[in-house]
């Protein structure tokens, strides 16, 4: 019974770390509210367009620790099935904060977090198909669904036990949901770039 205790409080205390508003901190140093600002979404590329490009890592290393740090306690507690369930918690905590009215960030970054520390052998790969497609197209959400995916499904291919590949498909399908209105705006040309102003 203690040890689920514990685990039940990892992963709410997981839960509420991924709640912690790392744009508004930042942004609103500058006196600036990243979800009346840009595009609205409090994550680091808004944040990296309206405040600047010191903001935008910030926020963006910021996000990336809070899914490693949920994913590494889970890891050094109960090993990677609590792992796991803390990194999925995480990233939920970001993308529907209930402090915030379910209303969060994209969860891309967080959830990058969470691989680094589950796949590291991984994560080099996943960096290397960002960059290259943020550079070719000028867009991250384009640049971040093609990581996803194709992270998700390096992921699957090296044969993960079932929990890890299907927390992998169900944050997979959440960060392509949140990124719905980009992928419309994609398909109609309308996207913004990433620069700062644009």
């Amino acid at each position: 019974m203690g040890v689920i205790v514990v685990d039940v409080a990892l992963v709410v205390g997981a839960y509420m770390l991924g709640m912690l508003p790392s744009a508004h901190y930042v942004a609103g140093r500058k006196g600036l509210d990243p979800t009346r600002e840009g595009s609205g979404n409090p994550g680091a590329t808004n944040v990296f367009r309206v405040a600047g490009r010191r903001a935008g890592i910030i926020v963006f290393a910021l996000d990336i620790g809070k899914g490693a740090v949920a994913t590494g306690v889970g890891l050094a507690v109960g090993g990677r099935p609590l792992a796991a369930v803390c990194w999925a918690a995480a990233v939920v905590g970001h993308v529907v904060p209930v402090s915030r009215r379910f209303r969060g960030g994209k969860g891309v970054a967080t959830a990058g977090g969470g691989v680094c520390v589950l796949f590291g052998f991984l994560t080099i790969i996943g960096t290397a198909i960002f960059l290259l497609m943020a550079r070719l197209t000028g867009k991250v959400s384009l640049a971040s669904l093609s990581m996803a995916v194709s992270m998700a499904c390096l992921i699957l291919l090296s044969g993960v036990p079932i929990l890890e590949a299907i927390v992998v498909v169900c944050l997979t399908v959440l960060l392509i949901v949140r990124h719905q209105a980009n992928i419309r705006r994609l398909l109609t040309g309308n996207e913004r770039s990433w620069k700062p102003g644009s």
